[in-house]
């Protein structure tokens, strides 16, 4: 990967990506927002600063999920990609399925566990949160 950090892209091919430097975050994510999003049981997220991140072909369409959070996904085979939030502008997730080499981005924690479906399993080996693993500030 000699210069570039991560790159990864749509199933069709039609949107690709890079970030530049290591995610600054990795989780594994249970909210039903994101399981609604994906159809599947959780979402993987790599999180990377976001002036280190560029479309390099095409463009992600964006879809505003909830206020304040935005969702690009291919519009042309329907890949999720990237998930914005507008109280943290200098970050931008990226699916970690989405990536060419997604083993290299193991989940370091799961977050919002507290509406994980029942059936699915928790990793033992990585911190549980029961929402965001924000700190909140007071």
């Amino acid at each position: 990967m000699a210069d570039r950090i991560a790159e990864g892209g749509c199933l069709c091919g039609a949107v690709r990506y890079r970030a530049d430097v290591a995610p600054v975050a990795l989780a594994l994510c249970h909210c039903q927002s994101c399981r609604r999003a994906a159809g599947a049981p959780s979402m993987a997220w790599a999180v990377f600063p976001q002036d280190a991140f560029v479309f390099t072909q095409g463009e992600a369409s964006l879809y505003e999920s909830s206020p304040g959070v935005i969702r690009g996904f291919c519009a042309r085979c329907g890949t999720n990609l990237t998930y914005q939030n507008r109280a943290r502008p200098a970050v931008i997730d990226v699916t970690t399925a989405s990536l060419d080499r997604p083993e290299d981005f193991a989940p370091t924690k799961e977050i919002w566990i507290a509406e994980k479906i029942a059936w699915e399993q928790l990793n033992d080996a990585i911190p549980h949160f029961p929402q965001s693993s924000l700190k909140k500030s007071a």
